[in-house]
């Protein structure tokens, strides 16, 4: 299954660095990243493979907002095909 991982909030340093290694420890697989930023704000799309995650997508849910508040982030994920449909124009 795979996934998609949004993340937004002020910029500062090692969010990269922090996002991947807590999706490693989970067994996700980031298989494509987009990162910008748009003067103080980072913004960044990450296609993930969860075929090896060690807890399923609710709970996963659940820890990358748990992240997201700890680091001052905005952090979600959402299966592959919702994030198509709702974002389908």
């Amino acid at each position: 299954m795979r996934a998609v991982v949004t993340v937004v909030g002020k910029d500062k340093t090692g969010i990269i660095a922090r996002i991947s290694q807590f999706l490693s420890e989970k067994g996700a697989n980031i298989l494509d990243i987009s990162q910008t930023i748009m003067e103080e704000y980072f913004a960044m799309i990450m296609l993930v493979d969860l075929t090896e995650a060690k807890e399923p997508l609710s709970e996963l849910s659940e820890d990358c907002s748990k992240l997201g508040e700890k680091i001052g982030m905005s952090i979600h994920i959402q299966h592959e095909e919702i994030f198509n449909v709702m974002h389908d124009v």
